[in-house]
């Protein structure tokens, strides 16, 4: 079980998505959830990635800014 970021939701990790900032500082969508560096969760759904964008959940749990383009990159992942 792992918690959503956006929501706050306790769910399995295979209905999550992970996301990633390598030792590197590149993000990156994890979706073998074994990829090096700090990652976060967020729920595969569009509406919890639109309100993780709106209060900033994902950028303070990763301690990065994250550019649009990576966001369109998640909601793709996340439908």
């Amino acid at each position: 079980m792992r918690k959503c970021v956006a929501t706050g939701e306790q769910l399995p990790k295979k209905e999550l998505l992970r996301i990633v900032r390598t030792p590197e500082g590149e993000l990156a969508v994890d979706l073998t959830g074994r990829k090096n560096g700090h990652g976060a969760y967020l729920k595969k759904d569009p509406a919890a990635v639109e309100t993780a964008r709106k209060n900033h959940a994902l950028e303070r749990a990763l301690g990065v800014k994250i550019p649009d383009e990576f966001w369109n990159e998640i909601l793709k992942a996340a439908s």
